[in-house]
């Protein structure tokens, strides 16, 4: 698993994997309340870290969620080493799905990376202390 990057084995992809992040996962709110993230802490033969990447149909167009997707995806590609190393130390495996809370097209039309990742972080180190 490289520390900067995000190959498919190490995002959730699987109908049964979602099913179970959303019936028992536990969930996190970013301080700004922009984002949102649903987790699951489960012991495995391989400690890592599993995330997908939510945008509702009624946060915008197309190419609007299609963009937050592909911040939200650099975001945590450059800070998944906050929760990495604790879930190697641990021996666990986390599922986490990100998704967009108060972010929508009509009230933010234009969003940079820098809008995103500090809520990134702030939900993976939320994460990591209830780990």
């Amino acid at each position: 698993m490289k520390t900067f990057g995000l190959s498919k084995s190490e995002r959730i992809k699987s109908k049964n994997e979602f099913a179970l992040i959303y019936s028992s996962g536990k969930s996190v709110n970013s301080h700004s309340q922009k984002l949102k993230a649903i987790y699951i802490v489960r012991e495995a033969n391989e400690s890592g870290l599993k995330a997908a990447f939510v945008v509702f149909k009624k946060a915008g167009k197309a190419v609007w969620r299609n963009r937050i997707k592909r911040l939200l995806r650099e975001a945590y590609r450059l800070n998944k080493y906050i929760l990495l190393d604790t879930c190697k130390e641990k021996n666990i495996e986390v599922l986490l799905s990100l998704s967009v809370k108060s972010l929508n097209e009509k009230k933010n039309k234009k969003v940079v990376l820098e809008d995103l990742s500090s809520d990134v972080v702030d939900l993976m180190n939320k994460i990591k202390s209830r780990l």
